[in-house]
């Protein structure tokens, strides 16, 4: 690693322990040291979203013409203002307010720190980049919770105003440290036939086949996992497998301690294999969670044997995870023209936005009640991924699919890469 991507990953470190820092006490903060209802604390989530939706367009075409780091600065500036002022607010309109700076704030962070990420790494390397990126923000969000669990008092406001100065002050020194950074223009898979260049516009984008199907698998992967943890495969475990909140909270380490583990024991697997079979893969492991999760639920064995079984549930998406950091990210990288990865990283960003607002919406409900659909769906949603992503791979060039290939040949500026026959070959 350059000095550059040494500190953007401590960018990214120290916006997951923001985040991780304020964020899971939310509900608690709204709802009841202030006093302003559960409804009111329902809706300080709902901005978060909202306010992400809404940005993360624009997003996009700021990092194209004016490059990532100065789109970031003023995202860490937005983000410390809302958080700084959420720990102040004691009314349920500068709360919202406050609330809807810094989820815009957060959400552009994404897409520029991974466009910066994108711009000092190249074809070989983005892969372990990015890794390491995920490693840090889910090191940065334990780390944050555990700090700021210990640092709270649900009976003294301060602590909570506390809470919040200290996030502020993070994303400060966070905009003192990426000044700093001179990224260079990295240079990028070729384009695939009938990418087109220039412009920028949503327009080309949703042209970009390959792109919008990598959209859809990312909407379904985001949907079925990221968007239940913490609604509909919860609510599940406490109705239908008796699952005790200190148990789900065991679950939720089991997840982070899978990743941390398992993330560059996974990376040399991952590089070596086609990107579309990575994440065909990961809807198998997946859909074994569902089935044990299904066991957990609808089984008919001991408590322990349950509570055991969720755990591992929770473990198994762990492992899918670590696959898919190395994966996703590059191949959205790679998938971009010249110049646009920006672009390209907001639209993912914005896909990801939208199936975490809408997964705890369907999912919640349906994990408390209907406890058997439930996990018959989002199987088959695992088994969807793995659908998707083989027909994904049919879109793919080469190099794109695998970039490991790239360095046993020489690829041409502004042409199809060379040496097409022995690629194909390979692949056969």
């Amino acid at each position: 690693m350059g000095a550059a991507m040494r500190r953007i990953h401590v960018g990214n470190a120290l916006s997951a322990f923001g985040l991780g820092f304020t964020v899971p006490y939310l509900y608690v903060y709204v709802a009841q040291v202030r006093g302003l209802g559960s409804v009111t604390a329902g809706l300080v989530l709902a901005v978060f979203a909202v306010a992400a939706l809404i940005v993360l367009p624009f997003a996009g075409r700021a990092i194209v013409r004016r490059g990532p780091l100065p789109v970031l600065l003023v995202a860490l500036v937005t983000a410390a203002l809302g958080a700084l002022s959420l720990g102040l607010s004691a009314s349920a309109a500068t709360v919202l307010l406050s609330a809807a700076a810094l989820g815009a704030g957060q959400a552009v962070m994404q897409p520029a720190l991974a466009t910066m990420i994108v711009d000092c790494s190249t074809t070989e390397t983005r892969s372990r980049a990015f890794a390491m990126q995920f490693f840090l923000q889910n090191l940065g969000l334990g780390v944050g919770g555990l700090i700021g669990g210990h640092l709270v008092d649900t009976t003294s406001a301060s602590s909570f105003t506390l809470l919040f100065a200290i996030e502020a002050a993070m994303f400060l020194v966070l905009v003192a440290v990426m000044a700093t950074v001179r990224a260079p223009r990295a240079p990028r898979i070729e384009e695939a036939p009938g990418q087109g260049t220039g412009g920028g516009s949503w327009k080309q984008l949703l042209g970009n086949r390959a792109m919008v199907q990598l959209c859809v698998l990312g909407f379904v992967l985001f949907f079925a996992c990221y968007g239940q943890f913490e609604s509909g495969l919860s609510a599940y475990g406490v109705e239908a497998a008796g699952i005790s909140t200190s148990a789900l909270g065991t679950a939720l380490a089991a997840n982070t301690l899978m990743i941390v583990i398992a993330q560059f024991a996974v990376l040399k697997f991952v590089e070596r294999r086609k990107r579309s079979r990575v994440i065909a893969s990961v809807g198998l492991i997946w859909a074994v969670a569902w089935a044990v999760a299904g066991y957990a639920g609808l089984g008919h064995g001991s408590q322990t044997m349950a509570t055991a079984a969720f755990i591992s549930t929770y473990a198994l998406f762990g492992l899918g995870e670590a696959m898919l950091s190395p994966t996703l990210a590059p191949l959205v990288a790679d998938l971009a023209p010249t110049g646009l990865a920006g672009q390209y990283n907001s639209a993912f960003a914005l896909v990801k936005q939208l199936a975490l607002a809408i997964g705890p919406a369907v999912g919640g409900p349906l994990g408390a009640s209907l406890h058997g659909p439930y996990i018959v769906a989002f199987l088959l949603f695992s088994l969807g991924i793995t659908v998707l992503a083989v027909r994904l791979g049919r879109q793919l060039t080469g190099v794109q699919n695998q970039p490991s290939l790239a360095r046993s040949r020489v690829v041409t500026q502004g042409g199809a890469p060379a040496g097409a026959d022995a690629v194909a070959s390979a692949e056969a």
